[in-house]
């Protein structure tokens, strides 16, 4: 009896969180062992391809095909939820979902059209149950209600544990004199100072404000990009940071920047690095929040915003949740049916996040000790086995009985044995 055929169309080969999503998605499947897998690879944004090829992934390699000539079984789409389209005879949509606190209309009726939608936090389960609009006729009266009618789950984003965890670290950053450096790491986006999603600008400005004519101060190091990573792109890039450099008066700590993309097992010796002793997140929004979880398994502090996808494995316990207040996003920040005006992030308070920075220094061994708890426990519930285990769950649960092909099978035949003449 032959296996039901399942085609993922996502950013499999590209640089990107939803590459990522996708990749370890696809090994899910392949760990079940109960379909015949095929890819189609699909681009993200301007973020580059080759990631199969510079990290020998030839089996998911082989996956993929340029296109389908028959309906697949099962039809999965990891993109945002305006593009899903229903392709099979059963249809899933998988999402990291959304940073804010609505969801345009196009991204209710894209999941309405799956059978199923699986979106990576709590937070984005829940602003989708709660994105409702009424929908008018043209004299305005309301004829019905836009709203999630499909059933929407939680997959967790699971961490391979052999990739991330505490190691010896290699990494060069004998550049760097400072031995206390705090890393972010993240895209940065578009938007004015305060205003981009990633809120790295905020970041680096606070981080200034914070340590500016004191004598011993950390450094600041910057993994980032604005999605490519072009000399033009570390050019702009510098110019960013110099710029905010500008608006604060006195003597500054060091900012480096890392610019580019690095395997797995490089960011992996960054993370793990004796300088880098935490890692920093004002982010406005994740659904998600891939890095801070990645960063937690080598058991170092982290401080982050305390609204949106992190908080499903960030601790307050263990972490240093920073609080704050739900504020409209600006116009600088919305990108049509993604991230629309109307809806609002989240904006960290300055006076914490001033106090949180100072405090890691000075408690660093409490901190230290949190974080070892904190990669215990995410350790335990957001690993690839965990995540695989609930994807099967929720297959096993929602997937209706589809026939599947079976091989003809024919009656041998007694046939009489012919005389040659």
């Amino acid at each position: 009896m032959s296996k039901l055929t399942v085609v993922v169309s996502c950013p499999i080969d590209t640089y990107s969180g939803y590459g990522a999503r996708s990749r370890d998605f696809v090994k899910s499947l392949l760990e079940i062992d109960e379909y015949n897998v095929r890819v189609i690879s699909q681009r993200w944004g301007n973020t580059r391809f080759g990631y199969l090829k510079d990290h020998k992934e030839t089996k998911l390699t082989s996956l993929i095909v340029p296109k389908i000539d028959a309906q697949p079984d099962i039809w999965i789409q990891c993109t945002v939820p305006n593009e899903f389209q229903k392709v099979g005879k059963f249809n899933i949509g998988l999402t990291a979902g959304i940073e804010t606190t609505i969801c345009a209309p196009t991204w209710v009726e894209g999941c309405n059209r799956m059978d199923l939608v699986l979106v990576s936090s709590e937070h984005s389960k829940k602003v989708f149950l709660e994105s409702i609009f009424d929908q008018k006729d043209k004299s305005g009266k309301v004829v019905r209600q836009l709203k999630l009618e499909k059933p929407i789950e939680v997959l967790l984003e699971g961490a391979d544990l052999n990739k991330y965890k505490p190691i010896k670290s290699t990494f060069d950053l004998s550049s760097i004199k400072e031995s206390f450096c705090i890393l972010f790491v993240g895209h940065w986006l578009q938007g004015k100072l305060g205003e981009d999603r990633k809120n790295v600008g905020f970041m680096i400005k606070s981080f200034l404000e914070t340590y500016k004519n004191k004598k011993d101060t950390p450094a600041l190091i910057l993994k980032t990009s604005t999605g490519n990573t072009s000399l033009l792109d570390q050019t702009k890039l510098r110019k960013k940071i110099d710029a905010i450099r500008k608006t604060v008066k006195g003597k500054l700590p060091n900012i480096y920047l890392i610019h580019g993309d690095l395997p797995d097992s490089e960011i992996n010796n960054l993370y793990n690095h004796n300088k880098v002793k935490a890692m920093v997140s004002l982010t406005k929004g994740e659904g998600f929040g891939r890095p801070l979880l990645e960063f937690s398994l080598t058991n170092k502090p982290i401080i982050a915003s305390a609204w949106s996808g992190q908080v499903d494995f960030l601790d307050p316990q263990y972490s240093m949740m920073i609080g704050g207040e739900i504020k409209q996003i600006d116009k600088s920040a919305a990108i049509k049916d993604v991230l629309i005006p109307e809806s609002g992030w989240f904006q960290a308070d300055p006076a914490t996040v001033g106090k949180a920075y100072k405090d890691v220094v000075k408690n660093y061994k409490k901190h230290l000790t949190n974080a070892k708890r904190l990669g215990h426990k995410n350790r335990t519930n957001f690993s690839f086995e965990r995540m695989t285990e609930v994807l099967k769950g929720y297959l096993k649960t929602f997937m209706p009985e589809i026939p599947k092909q079976v091989e003809l099978s024919l009656p041998k035949l007694d046939l009489p044995k012919l005389k040659k003449v």
